[in-house]
C-alpha cells in the first residue's frame, strides 16, 4: 500500500506525523530541523511529480490512451545545502520519443551556492579537502564531498581570479607600491615556482592586492612584463616602489617608472649589514644605522651615512661598500610624509600577507601544478586584501601625497610601452625631487 502512494504523499504523511507529535524522542532544535527538512522535501517532490505529469499529459493512474510514454519508477536524488541534506525521488519516464530529463532538477544545483561558498572559505581558510569532507559529514549527515564538487569549486575560483586579474586599475589611486615573490613547491614538476605579488597603498590609505604572476626567476624581462601589464590596465604611476635588491626587478622598475622613488627594503638591507659586521660590534653599528634611517631630513641622513663610512672604512670595508650600494634607494623613504615612512621603508606589507598564505600552504605543502598554486594564493591573499581595505589616511595626508606627486612630476609624462623596452633611465633621487 505504501508503494502505491506518491512520494510527495509519503512526505506529507511523515510531516503530519511529526506535527501531531507521533515522532517520539525528538524535541527543540532537532524537532524543528525535522519539520523544515520534511517540508522542503515535500515541496521539491511535489514540483518534480507535477513536472512529470505535464510531460506525460496526464495525472497519476489516468489512462494513457494513445499518448506516448509511461511512468517508470524513481531514482534517488540529493540536494546538499548549508541548511542540510534533502532527499527526494526523481520520477522516471520511458517510451517517449526523446529521453526524459527533468528541467527542474537540471537547473537545481545538487550543491547549493551557499554551501559552495562555505566550502571555498573553509578551503582558503586552512582546511584540507579531507578536513572539509569530515566536518561537513559530521555537521550535515551523509554528505560526501565528491570530485565533481571539487571541480566546480575550482572552476568558481578560476572564474573569480580571471575577472580580478584583468580588471581595470584606473579607479585605484595607487601611491605606494610593494613587490616581492613567494616560492611554493610543485608536486608535478618536483621544483618550486615563484609568484610575484604586487600590493599597493592607495592615496586614502587602503591596502589593495593588484597582481599575481607566476615566475621561475625575477629576471628583467619577466618583471618588466608584469609592470607593463599593470600600466596597460590603467594603473597610475606610483610615488614609491619598495622591493628587495633583486637586480632584474629593480632594473625593470627604473625602466618603467624613472620618476618614481624606488625604495630598497630596509629590513633586507639590515640583514645584509649584519652579515658583514662581527657579532660583538653589531649593537653599536646597528644603533648608528637606525639613527641614519630615522633622520629628520635626507640631508641629515646623508651626513650620518658619511660619518659611518669615515668611522668604519678601514675596520669594516665590506659594511661600507654595502652601505653605499644603491644608496639613494636606501634613503628615499625620507621623501614621503613622516607618518608614512614606517609603511614604505620595508616590504612588511607583502611579508605580512605571505604569513597568511604560508599558514594555508602548510596544510597542502606540495600542490600539483602552477594553476593550483595560483588559485590557492589568490584565494588567501584576496581575502587578506578585503580585510585590509580600510581608509586610514586623513585629508591632510592625502594633500601631502598630491604635493609630492607634483614635485616628482609623475602625472606630466608617462613612459610609453615601446620606450620601456629600449632604455633604462637613471634613477631620480629624492634630493633632486625636493
Amino acid at each position: 500500500m505504501e508503494k502505491k502512494r506518491a512520494p510527495s504523499e509519503q512526505k506529507a504523511q511523515a510531516l503530519r506525523a511529526v506535527l501531531q507529535g507521533q515522532l517520539d524522542g525528538q524535541g527543540g532544535e532537532e524537532l524543528l530541523s525535522t519539520i523544515v527538512r520534511l517540508s522542503t522535501e515535500r515541496i521539491l517532490q511535489e514540483a518534480l511529480e507535477h513536472e512529470q505529469a505535464e510531460a506525460l499529459g496526464r495525472g497519476r493512474y489516468e489512462a494513457r490512451g494513445e499518448k506516448l510514454g509511461y511512468r517508470n519508477g524513481y531514482e534517488k536524488g540529493t540536494v546538499k545545502t548549508a541548511e542540510g541534506v534533502f532527499h527526494v525521488k526523481l520520477p522516471q519516464i520511458r517510451g517517449c520519443a526523446e529521453p526524459y530529463r527533468s528541467a527542474l532538477w537540471g537547473h537545481m544545483a545538487t550543491t547549493s551556492d551557499v554551501l559552495k561558498r562555505l566550502i571555498v572559505e573553509m578551503y582558503v581558510g586552512g582546511m584540507s579537502q579531507r578536513d572539509i569532507e569530515y566536518s561537513l559529514e559530521s555537521a550535515l549527515g551523509h554528505f560526501v564531498l565528491g570530485k565533481s564538487t571539487v571541480s566546480e569549486l575550482s572552476a568558481t575560483l578560476n572564474e573569480e581570479y580571471e575577472a580580478w586579474r584583468t580588471r581595470d586599475l584606473s579607479p585605484e589611486t595607487v601611491t605606494y607600491l610593494f613587490m616581492d615573490t613567494v616560492y611554493e613547491p610543485l608536486r608535478r614538476w618536483g621544483q618550486k615556482t615563484g609568484i610575484l605579488c604586487v600590493w599597493a597603498i592607495c592615496e586614502d590609505g587602503r591596502k589593495v592586492l593588484l597582481s599575481l604572476s607566476t615566475t621561475n626567476s625575477e629576471s628583467y624581462e619577466s618583471c618588466l612584463e608584469v609592470l607593463r601589464s599593470l600600466v596597460k590596465r590603467g594603473m597610475c604611476t606610483p610615488v614609491t616602489i619598495t622591493t628587495d635588491g633583486a637586480l632584474g626587478l629593480t632594473k625593470a622598475i627604473d625602466t618603467m617608472w624613472p620618476k618614481s622613488l624606488r625604495i630598497r627594503c630596509g629590513f633586507h638591507k639590515m640583514q645584509n649589514f649584519q652579515q658583514k659586521v662581527p657579532a660583538r660590534a653589531w649593537p653599536e653599528v646597528k644603533a648608528l644605522l637606525v639613527d641614519m634611517r630615522e633622520a629628520p631630513t635626507r640631508e641629515k641622513a646623508e651626513q650620518r651615512r658619511a660619518a659611518i663610512v669615515e668611522q668604519y672604512q678601514r675596520e669594516l670595508p665590506e659594511l661600507c661598500r654595502c652601505l653605499l650600494d644603491d644608496a639613494d634607494a636606501s634613503l628615499n623613504h625620507l621623501a614621503v610624509p613622516q607618518r608614512h615612512q614606517q609603511y614604505v621603508r620595508t616590504s612588511h606589507l607583502v611579508e605580512r600577507a605571505f604569513v597568511e598564505e604560508r599558514r594555508r600552504t602548510k596544510v597542502i605543502p606540495h600542490l600539483w601544478d602552477e594553476g593550483s598554486v595560483v588559485m590557492l594564493v589568490y584565494g588567501v591573499l584576496i581575502r587578506v586584501s578585503e580585510r585590509w581595505g580600510k581608509k586610514c589616511f586623513s585629508e591632510f595626508e592625502q594633500q601631502q601625497i598630491r604635493s609630492l606627486r607634483e614635485k616628482l612630476k609623475l602625472d606630466e609624462q608617462e613612459v610609453s610601452m615601446s620606450e620601456a623596452f629600449v632604455y633604462a633611465p637613471t634613477r631620480r633621487s629624492a634630493t633632486s625631487a625636493a
